[in-house]
C-alpha cells in the first residue's frame, strides 16, 4: 500500500498541500480556474503549526480502522486491493462518529454538504496532488506494509 510521509523537520507550513488538494479536488482541475469559482471545496487535510516543527495532518488509511467500524451507515469501507480507506459520500449522513474516533484528528466536517471529509489520497492520480507540489519536499509517497 502506498501512505504518504510527513517529514516535519522540513516542512515550512506554506499551506500549499491544503492549497493544491483544494485545486485536485474541484471540478476545475487548473490552478487559475479553480480559484476563480465561487467556493473550492474543503481540503481534506490541514497544517499544523507549532514552530519550530509544523505538519500536514491527514487520514493515514490505518490497518484497522475504527472510523469504519463506528460508521453507522457503513459509508466508510477500506478498499482490499489498494489499503485506502474509502467514503461513500452518498451513504455519509454526517453522524460525526467517525470523528469521535479517529485517534489523530484527521477526519473534518464538511458542515455545507453535511457529511465527513478526509484524505482519499487523491484517487484516480498516481501521485497525490499535496506530494507532487510541496516545494520542500516535506510530503513524500513510499511503499509502505502498514497503513497505520
Amino acid at each position: 500500500m502506498k501512505t504518504i510521509r510527513i517529514k516535519e523537520e522540513v516542512c515550512i507550513a506554506c499551506h500549499l498541500c491544503e492549497v493544491y488538494c483544494r485545486v485536485a479536488h474541484s471540478p476545475e482541475h487548473d490552478m487559475i480556474k479553480a480559484y476563480r469559482q465561487k467556493k473550492l471545496p474543503m481540503s481534506r487535510l490541514r497544517i499544523e503549526e507549532n514552530r519550530p516543527v509544523s505538519f500536514s495532518l491527514r487520514c493515514r488509511h490505518c490497518d484497522e480502522p475504527g472510523c469504519m467500524t463506528a460508521c453507522l451507515t457503513g459509508a466508510i469501507h477500506k478498499d482490499q486491493v489498494t489499503g485506502r480507506v474509502v467514503v461513500d459520500e452518498e451513504k455519509c449522513v454526517g453522524c460525526w462518529t467517525c470523528m469521535l474516533v479517529c485517534p489523530l484528528g484527521a477526519i473534518q466536517q464538511d458542515k455545507e454538504h453535511h457529511r465527513q471529509i478526509k484524505c482519499d489520497l487523491c484517487h484516480g492520480l498516481d501521485t497525490p496532488a499535496c506530494v507532487a507540489n510541496c516545494p520542500n519536499e516535506a510530503l513524500v509517497l513510499i511503499e509502505s506494509d502498514t497503513g497505520n
